[in-house]
Formats: structure tokens, C-alpha cells, sequence
């Protein structure tokens, strides 16, 4: 049979008609959807508490002061000055840590980026400090993470992708966090000690203080102390929250970086998708 004469114009018309219409139906794969991964990001970069509670450990002694007996005074502006030294680096380690999930929540997207100058923001480098439980791993942790953020950073998103940057960073990012929350306990002991100074001379005094002439005083110390155990009780819960938010980005960053090939799977997607829910409802507590 003679091919040429079988195949008619008619005929291959046709036959490239079907074909356009069967590629067409064809399903084709679009971009992969990381909305998950963004979200989560964009949550751990924004969770409060660590910054306010920072501050309010390195302040510490403006409130304890008034409260302090000479011989406690002196003792307290030492620790003072030895809280506001390491206030910087403590304030650093977010800082690297913020910038790295703004930039994995840009890698997760299809913009390009620019965020040098938010390098300049993460200082030089820390110090070990052995009362706090800053340790020698955190320190490299740090360096090693703001390097990672500086390659990243300078690419402006050339072969850089949400995995890489995952695998890279998944061991400094959970020493970091780590460190913060040992240093979240620790601004938690130390607002513990300032409560037991604060309101326990008013638990000393206020019963010695039954004179006639001494009851408008002691109403005004008893509303004192009321206002003073109130404010510590709520402190006391930011402390928590601020605990539980940084566990979940350590637990919600491990998770990705145990499903590195599976980001984009149901199971995934759903469980980032919780996190970020999470964070964010932590994140509204800590701002009531």
C-alpha cells in the first residue's frame, strides 16, 4: 500500500488535530505548590516572647531596685552589669534565626530577594557564657548559620532551593533554638527571683504594720502587692508560651528536614499547615 496516497491531506488533518487535542488534555505539571513551607516560615520568623522577655531580663534590676536593701543593692547592680553585657548576643541569636526563616519563606516562593542589609543586623559574632548555658556549640551554631544566610542571601536565589537550604541549616537552626529556649528558662529563673524579692518584703511587713495610724499605708501597700503578683502572673505565662512557640518551630523544622523529598506530599503539607496554625495562635496569646 502506498503510504504517501493513504495519508491524504484530509487524513493528516486530522490526525494532527487529535493529537493537539490529546496533548492538550494531557495534564502538565505546574509549579510545586510550598505555601505550607511559607507559612510556617513566616510564623516562626514573627513568634513573640523572646525579645520581650530578653528585654525584661536585662532590665531587671530598674524594677527589683526600689524593693533592695543596701548590702542587696550592691550585689544587684554587678548582675546588672554582667545582664546587660550578654543582652546583645542573646538578641543576635534571634535575630539569625528570624532572618533565616524570612529567607526560607522567600526560597519557598518565586520571588527574588534582597535582604543583605539585614545581615548587618547579626553583629560579629557571640561569646560563650557559662552562667547562662550559652555553650561553645551555640557559638558555632551561630557562625555557621549566618554564614549559610550570607551564601543564601548573596545568590539571590540561584541554585538555591527550599531542600538545600533545609539540609544545610537544620543542625544550627535546632542548636540555636536550643540555646533559646535555655535562655528562656533562664529569664524565667531570674523573674522568679525578682518576684520572691519584690513581694516578699510586702509578706514581711504588711503584718507588722497594724497601727491605727499606719492603715491607709497598709491599704496602699495591699493594692501594691496585688498589682505586683498579678503582673507576675501573667509574666509568668508568657514565659510558657514563648517556650511552647519555639518547641514547635525545633519540632516543625526537624519534621521538614526528616521529609526533605516529601515536602510537597498531603501528609506533610497538612501537619506544616498545623504548625503554623499554632504558631500563629501563640503568637496572638502573647500579644494579648
Amino acid at each position: 500500500m502506498n503510504l504517501r496516497r493513504f495519508l491524504s491531506l484530509p487524513a493528516l488533518l486530522a490526525l494532527a488535530a487529535s493529537l493537539l487535542l490529546a496533548s492538550c488534555a494531557t495534564p502538565t505539571s505546574g509549579p510545586v505548590s510550598l505555601y505550607e513551607v511559607r507559612q510556617f516560615a513566616d510564623a516562626s520568623a514573627r513568634i513573640g516572647g523572646y525579645g520581650e522577655l530578653s528585654r525584661r531580663y536585662r532590665d531587671t534590676y530598674q524594677r527589683e531596685q526600689p524593693y533592695l536593701s543596701p548590702a542587696a543593692d550592691r550585689i544587684a547592680k554587678e548582675n546588672d552589669a554582667r545582664r546587660r553585657a550578654v543582652y546583645d548576643d542573646f538578641v543576635s541569636i534571634q535575630k539569625s534565626l528570624v532572618l533565616y526563616m524570612q529567607t526560607l519563606s522567600l526560597l519557598a516562593g518565586e520571588a527574588r530577594y534582597d535582604l543583605s542589609t539585614q545581615l548587618d543586623d547579626l553583629g560579629t559574632g557571640l561569646k560563650a557564657n557559662a552562667e547562662s548555658g550559652l555553650q561553645g556549640r551555640h557559638i558555632a551554631a551561630y557562625t555557621g548559620l549566618t554564614r549559610l544566610l550570607t551564601r543564601v542571601i548573596a545568590s539571590g536565589y540561584q541554585n538555591r532551593s527550599v531542600a538545600t537550604m533545609v539540609r544545610d541549616g537544620d543542625g544550627d537552626v535546632q542548636a540555636l533554638l536550643e540555646a533559646m529556649i535555655t535562655l528562656t528558662r533562664l529569664y524565667a529563673k531570674t523573674n522568679d527571683n525578682e518576684k520572691k524579692t519584690v513581694l516578699g518584703i510586702f509578706d514581711v511587713e504588711i503584718p507588722f504594720s497594724a497601727k491605727n495610724q499606719d492603715r491607709m499605708l497598709v491599704t496602699l501597700a495591699k493594692v501594691h502587692y496585688l498589682n505586683k503578683a498579678t503582673e507576675y502572673k501573667l509574666v509568668d505565662k508568657r514565659y510558657d508560651l514563648a517556650l511552647q512557640g519555639l518547641t514547635k518551630v525545633a519540632q516543625g523544622h526537624q519534621r521538614m528536614r526528616e521529609n526533605l523529598n516529601n515536602l510537597t506530599g498531603d501528609e506533610m503539607r497538612k501537619l506544616l499547615a498545623t504548625y503554623g496554625r499554632d504558631l500563629v495562635a501563640l503568637r496572638d496569646a502573647l500579644s494579648d
